[in-house]
């Protein structure tokens, strides 16, 4: 007779002549459920009949494929209840993001994108007592478009819009853009800025990377928020 479970595995996986065992993948590395009653059914068919198989040794495997049973079952209960509230909690979040259509919101970071819409609302906010302030403005490319000269110089947050002109006045194409703040003290010292853009959110796309925020006609993650804010006649979609 064959001799456990062990000496079967080895028949299994290569050393196995019949054809019910060579004809299943010698390649597998795990085993599931199906296989292992494949084994215990091959043990029987080529056990010795005048040396038959110990009824504890029977009794014994087939405890083990009722536990492994047990746990492929609840492995797959777990996987389902984990989708199950995967799906939950993206749906909360999808009904409590719809409640921000409405709200002013600032936006952290130095992009631009101008999407066809007529200007965008951009703010820095500056530590310190600034002197003088500029904002420059940068195509994709890193190339200089437009300087706004005299720009707000409040300490703390200061807003202005942009109409996607350049220096000459024409208007510049579709694209990305950045800004950059030079604020100075009166002793032309440099001082620290932070930069964000602001409006009103007109809208919630919920896509397959995750759900994104129409702000001034361009699309902004959740992530991008650094503040709400109660909505104001200024910073609205354009």
């Amino acid at each position: 007779m064959i001799d456990g479970t062990g000496n079967i595995l080895n028949t299994y996986t290569g050393a196995a002549t019949s054809t019910s065992l060579s004809s299943t993948s010698s390649n597998k590395s795990v085993l599931g459920k199906d296989d292992f009653m494949k084994l215990m059914m091959e043990q029987l068919q080529h056990q010795d009949p005048l040396n038959p198989m110990d009824d504890s040794q029977f009794s014994a495997q087939l405890a083990q494929f009722s536990s492994l049973e047990q746990l492929q079952n609840l492995n797959d209960q777990m996987s389902q209840s984990i989708d199950a509230n995967y799906l939950l909690t993206q749906s909360i979040n999808n009904t409590l993001t719809s409640t921000l259509i409405g709200k002013d919101v600032k936006l952290s970071g130095e992009n631009l994108t101008n999407n066809g819409q007529n200007n965008v609302n951009m703010g820095y906010n500056i530590t310190g007592s600034p002197a003088s302030v500029n904002v420059n403005i940068y195509d994709e490319n890193g190339a200089l478009v437009r300087t706004i000269e005299n720009a707000p110089s409040n300490s703390g947050d200061n807003k202005l819009s942009w109409d996607f002109t350049d220096n000459d006045g024409n208007r510049l194409p579709e694209g990305n853009y950045t800004f950059e703040v030079d604020a100075k003290d009166s002793s032309g010292e440099s001082l620290d800025t932070s930069l964000f853009k602001y409006g009103t959110i007109g809208g919630v796309k919920f896509t397959e990377n995750g759900t994104v925020l129409l702000v001034g006609n361009v699309e902004y993650s959740i992530s991008e928020i650094s503040e709400i804010l109660n909505p104001t006649n200024e910073g609205g979609d354009n």
